[in-house]
């Protein structure tokens, strides 16, 4: 089975280097990763490092600085260097006359937006959702199962997220359980999740499989239930052994969507 990891992290100023994420990769059976630019990094040089040391293993998603003065242009260089995505937030704002011009530019480039931070599913509201009427053209993949976290029902800010799936250029990141299963206080000895919410059927419902891609958040994971049973997690999960739908989210979304080769 193809496997690629929509959502990892690398870097020499946070994080850790890459060949910490390729072991995780090599030991778990995974052919490829997107590599996000973390918050507040906008030097990507290390990044693109990474794919060319390791050819055909990783995608660079960048980020470009705010208060770039032509972040357009900077945006194009990049994609001549090999950006396959850039990570942009709801709230982005650029030295452009137009506010929504970096994720139209990154449509027009065939540039991934990755998207997501720290808003929680509050922040797919209507503001995002204008990103999404006025950049028909750019492909949007939403982080972190749409923010919805360690939520309790009703979950009205997670189905409203969820509608963004109504918008056909969208895909959803399906990260580990442990971003939305506390930690159980006492362990077992095998896999630590036996009891689910239904945070996944329902973006199953809402996406299909065929827009659902799975990211694992290595290496903030590995402080959570670990890069092995955050695979674990969605390759075993019960709605998703149906239909196909695992080929789909575990690697032919991520294969279609970054251009990664199947």
């Amino acid at each position: 089975m193809l496997i690629i990891d929509t959502h990892t992290h690398a870097g020499l100023n946070w994080f850790q280097p890459v060949e910490t994420l390729l072991n995780e990769m090599n030991l778990n059976g995974v052919t490829g990763a997107v590599l996000v630019q973390h918050a507040g990094s906008y030097d990507n040089t290390y990044l693109f490092e990474c794919e060319r040391r390791f050819p055909g293993r990783f995608k660079v998603a960048v980020q470009v600085d705010p208060q770039d003065p032509k972040p357009e242009a900077t945006l194009e260089k990049l994609k001549k260097q090999g950006a396959a995505g850039i990570r942009l937030y709801t709230a982005s704002k650029f030295k452009t006359k137009d506010p929504y011009a970096m994720w139209k530019r990154a449509g027009e480039l065939d540039i991934v937006v990755t998207t997501g931070g720290s808003g929680g599913a509050e922040e797919f509201g209507n503001a995002f959702k204008k990103i999404l009427d006025t950049c028909p053209m750019t492909h949007v993949q939403i982080e972190h199962l749409a923010g919805v976290g360690f939520s309790d029902p009703p979950y009205e800010a997670y189905k409203s997220a969820l509608e963004c799936a109504k918008w056909p250029n969208t895909s959803l990141k399906v990260p580990g359980l442990g971003e939305v299963i506390k930690r159980p206080s006492v362990l077992p000895v095998a896999y630590p999740f036996d009891k689910y919410p239904p945070l996944f059927d329902m973006a199953l419902a809402a996406f299909g499989a065929k827009r659902m891609a799975w990211g694992s958040d290595f290496p903030p994971s590995a402080g959570r239930e670990g890069y092995r049973n955050c695979l674990e997690g969605v390759r075993s999960y019960p709605a998703f052994q149906k239909g196909g739908a695992l080929d789909w989210i575990l690697g032919k979304t991520a294969a279609r969507v970054w251009g990664f080769k199947g």
